[in-house]
């Protein structure tokens, strides 16, 4: 009987790589924090009548990629494709809102989009998500983009590069939308299929295109920043005086158009050239009508989305993180009474700060001794019956090979001074 198999577009995080995710949470976490950002948790799956609303039934996420069924109730059910949307029905529903002023809100999970598995983008992935909801003011864009644009950098990334443009307002893309189609109507036999499509749909995706003939046609396509209404221009220009204030350096992109349909004014992604035709590790932008759109109050928001499958290959191809867990004591025993002690003398290690890892093999000493040079402790504990009966233990520094035995006792007394030295090994 053959095996069962993880479903395709989906994979395994194994412990080699769990610290690499860990640590990029961590960085997240001590960011945001910095900033006053506070955890939000929504539902993997929704109502999905919720996406069709808020991400349109015309993008590539609704219409094409998103998994959705009907459950035992009757009720037609999505796994969620992005996270924005559900975290703005969340802030409607609990009315966050009415605690009045700015809500600064980030929310780490996993979302499902049915496209075909590459490096970097999976049918099951995770993104980081981080949004300021109540404020229009240019500089909750700006802060936005910092806080993006730091957590990379703290990860140890330097090819970057932000691409920066503005939507403008609804009344904006309509007028921009007509120029469009009007445009590309007497190409549309030479557009490729999907985009032949959009051009009723939503002819601002055909700006997107990655098929050759299409984009040697939208070359001469009408700009949208020549769409932008007076109100449009003035908060982009703020945007873009903000940012070479705080000192972020931006390439104004006239094509980047992000591909859902909430977006208005201030779009943005941040690349890597480190990935390849996958260059962009994190997108974003404001979506003011959306909140209003989805029953709630008129609020403006703005927020971006970071792939983490994406942030994990960059970080591997750079070499920015070890892999293996830091571990202090590797602690090995052999006989009866040592291997009964083991178990308490963990405790007591780990009860003082330490972490333990303890052979549970029962193989020879020479075996156990392979495996804790393998683990990468920095600390071998050798107990055999012997030191067990006086209440001793051999302690072995792996890297050195210099050895010495103290009671159990001494052990637990000089943990500061052990913990002093393991610190200065790792650093």
């Amino acid at each position: 009987m053959s095996s069962i198999q993880a479903i395709r577009g989906t994979r395994d995080i194994l412990p080699s790589e769990s610290p690499l995710w860990a640590k990029i949470e961590e960085i997240a976490r001590q960011t945001l924090a910095s900033y006053a950002y506070r955890e939000i948790r929504t539902p993997i799956f929704e109502q999905t009548e919720l996406f069709a609303r808020g991400i349109g039934e015309a993008t590539d996420a609704v219409g094409k990629e998103m998994y959705s069924f009907e459950d035992r109730g009757g009720r037609s059910i999505a796994l969620r494709p992005e996270i924005t949307a559900g975290l703005v029905r969340a802030f409607i529903q609990n009315k966050l809102f009415a605690q009045g002023g700015v809500q600064r809100l980030w929310h780490l999970g996993p979302a499902f989009r049915y496209e075909r598995p590459q490096a970097g983008r999976q049918r099951q992935f995770h993104q980081l998500d981080v949004e300021i909801l109540g404020s229009r003011d240019a500089r909750a864009d700006v802060e936005i983009i910092a806080i993006a644009t730091q957590i990379l950098t703290c990860l140890g990334l330097q090819s970057l590069s932000l691409d920066l443009n503005s939507v403008g307002s609804g009344e904006d893309r309509q007028t921009y939308r007509e120029a469009l189609v009007a445009y590309f109507t007497p190409y549309k036999e030479d557009l490729d299929a999907d985009s032949q499509t959009r051009l009723t749909l939503n002819p601002l995706r055909i700006l997107d295109s990655k098929d050759k003939r299409t984009q040697e046609i939208v070359i001469d396509a009408p700009s949208l920043l020549d769409y932008l209404s007076d109100d449009s221009q003035r908060h982009f220009d703020a945007v873009q005086q903000h940012l070479t204030n705080v000192g972020i350096s931006f390439n104004i992109n006239p094509r980047l158009v992000r591909g859902l349909d909430y977006y208005t004014h201030t779009a943005f992604e941040i690349q890597s050239t480190d990935l390849g035709a996958q260059a962009t590790v994190c997108g974003g932008g404001r979506y003011d009508g959306l909140v209003a759109q989805l029953g709630g109050p008129d609020t403006s928001a703005i927020g971006f989305g970071m792939g983490i499958e994406r942030l994990i290959i960059l970080l591997e191809q750079i070499n920015r993180y070890s892999t293996v867990p830091e571990l202090d004591i590797y602690l090995i025993s052999r006989g009866e009474k040592a291997e009964l002690q083991s178990a308490q003398l963990a405790n007591r290690l780990r009860q003082n700060g330490y972490s333990v890892e303890v052979d549970l093999s029962g193989s020879a000493f020479g075996k156990q001794f392979k495996r804790a040079d393998r683990s990468g402790a920095l600390i071998g504990l050798i107990l055999g019956d012997a030191e067990a009966a006086a209440n001793k233990v051999q302690v072995k520094w792996l890297a050195s090979g210099e050895q010495s035995e103290m009671t159990q006792d001494d052990l637990i007394a000089q943990a500061d001074d052990i913990k002093s030295k393991i610190a200065q090994a790792r650093h």
